[in-house]
């Protein structure tokens, strides 16, 4: 087992790294530049080292980053996700140093951060893949490839590396292209250092169906079942749930098979997720991506699984097989319950459901708790957040033992109600009007849902707990501060569970026993 390990990552992956790592008897070493060393992370590891830079920069320098872990004593270096962690070169220069990567071998780091050879791969073990250019293309094939498309079917404009939703653009049409084509290549160059492009038909509309791998170096592979990923926006995850609800159970092992077949091909070992498009009602489905990594969504995947993912991630890498963990298909069992991941971004939605990233200094943070509610954070009060990195400030997982996903909604909306955030926008209302829409609850939704109900999702809502004491009176002005301009105050009853809004009338004083009076009336 590694004794020290350095986190080359920030925010609420690196401090899910850190504990993970004390749980594991094993020592943490973060890493930041001047202009983050107030971030939780800094704080939590057991030891850290100042990068040159600044910003999101300090974290992509390769040559820092290893020279401190080497500095530092550390025998692996862990990237969490984004940054370096699926970058080839990065994870070549950690073995020359004699560091191990946590993470897939360079050369399976190669094949899924270059999608044309992904789907190549898929295509010659048998997995259906969308229709698609054949790797990169220029603009000139690409307009060749649009205008063979049966009439009425959209185009994908992807890049090649990457992934997180970046570079990407839809085309409607060839009226379309040389727009989506130069915007998707500005993007990929900037957060991926290359502009390649490929073009896929979308499928739409479609559900957003993923798949958690396990690997060790005897070659051996399981699966931990999927995930639902299709509440998203911009090609941006919002909320993720697992089990997949309402999944046909046929389609289920199929999908299932197919990415477990994918990860052998692959070699892969520790942790990967295959990411497949589904179409609703005739269950086709299509290969879309892989990411060799640890996911944001790990979360709901652990609560139903009952794995640990980041300290069996660390496991394998160390050399462990999952016989030796006994982790075997038939040993990890099925989901259990139902769970659904909220990420928490701060931003500034606009009344068309767009949103800019925002800064300030959280003057409250009191992040919500209660039976079967987990939140990841690097927040805390009094923490100077940042646009320099990226706009996820917290998650919040609500985990359900009857697996009904109305059930693991209505938990996170309490939750949600109860997460105290002041200093700093934040997307808090837009996920409380996605995950109360009948439609959602329902899970009758696909990629296209929050996109088609943008504006009415991003209507501003108070939906916010009471958080005077009981006997302390708040008038409508203080109450807006907390909940919306309005002046309208969420009570959570205690006797229904329910969360009722009630109005206060402008300079009216108002306590929390009184509110509560009138909810239980």
């Amino acid at each position: 087992m590694f004794k020290k390990i350095l986190i080359a990552n920030r925010g609420e992956v690196a401090v899910r790294i850190s504990r993970a790592c004390s749980e594991l008897g094993i020592a943490s070493v973060a890493v930041f530049p001047a202009d983050d060393s107030t971030s939780l992370h800094v704080r939590r590891a057991d030891a850290s080292v100042e990068l040159p830079g600044r910003g999101a920069a300090a974290y992509l320098d390769m040559a820092a980053v290893v020279a401190a872990a080497v500095a530092a004593g550390c025998d692996a270096i862990h990237p969490g996700y984004g940054f370096l962690s699926e970058n080839a070169t990065f994870a070549r220069l950690c073995a020359d140093s004699g560091v191990t990567f946590i993470g897939p071998s360079p050369g399976t780091l190669d094949l899924f951060g270059d999608k044309g050879a992904a789907r190549r791969l898929a295509m010659r073990i048998g997995v259906p893949v969308a229709r698609g250019t054949e790797g990169a293309t220029s603009l000139v094939a690409a307009a060749q490839f649009v205008a063979e498309l049966p009439p009425g079917t959209a185009a994908m404009v992807k890049a090649v590396s990457g992934g997180g939703g970046r570079g990407m653009r839809i085309v409607e049409g060839a009226a379309d292209l040389a727009d989506a084509y130069a915007r998707a290549a500005s993007e990929a160059k900037a957060s991926f250092a290359a502009d390649a492009l490929y073009l896929e038909e979308l499928i739409r509309p479609a559900r957003h169906v993923e798949v958690q791998i396990l690997g060790d170096r005897t070659g051996a592979v399981i699966h931990l079942f999927e995930r639902e990923c299709s509440l998203q926006r911009r090609h941006q995850k919002l909320v993720e749930i697992a089990p997949a609800p309402g999944l046909d159970p046929e389609l289920r092992e199929t999908i299932l098979a197919a990415a477990v077949a994918l990860a052998r091909a692959a070699d892969t070992v520790t942790l990967c997720t295959f990411e497949f498009l589904v179409e609703p009602h005739s269950n086709r489905f299509v290969f879309m991506e892989a990411n060799p990594r640890l996911q944001v969504e790990h979360t709901v995947t652990e609560e139903v699984m009952g794995v640990d993912l980041v300290q069996t991630q660390i496991r394998l890498a160390a050399g462990a097989t999952l016989a030796e963990l006994g982790m075997t298909q038939d040993s990890v069992g099925r989901p259990r319950g139902m769970a659904v991941e909220l990420r928490i971004n701060m931003e500034q939605v606009g009344t068309d459901g767009s949103a800019v990233p925002t800064g300030g200094t959280l003057r409250a943070f009191d992040p919500p708790t209660g039976a079967g509610i987990r939140v990841e954070t690097f927040g805390y009060p009094g923490y100077r957040t940042s646009t320099n990195f990226d706009s996820l400030l917290a998650k919040v997982i609500a985990f359900v033992p009857s697996g009904r996903l109305e059930d693991a909604l209505q938990r996170a909306y309490r939750a949600l109600c109860e997460f105290r955030i002041e200093g700093v926008e934040t997307n808090l209302g837009f996920l409380q009007n996605l995950i109360t829409r009948p439609e959602v609850t329902a899970g009758n939704f696909d990629t296209g849902f929050v996109a088609a109900h943008a504006a009415e999702l991003a209507v501003k809502q108070p939906h916010i707990l009471f958080h005077a004491p009981t006997g302390e009176p708040m008038s409508a002005h203080a109450a807006a501060a907390v909940s919306g301009p309005d002046g309208t105050i969420a009570v959570l009853s205690p006797m229904s569970g329910r969360v009722v809004s009630i109005d206060v009338a402008e300079g009216e004083a108002v306590t929390a026993g009184a509110a509560l009076a009138v909810v239980e009336a």
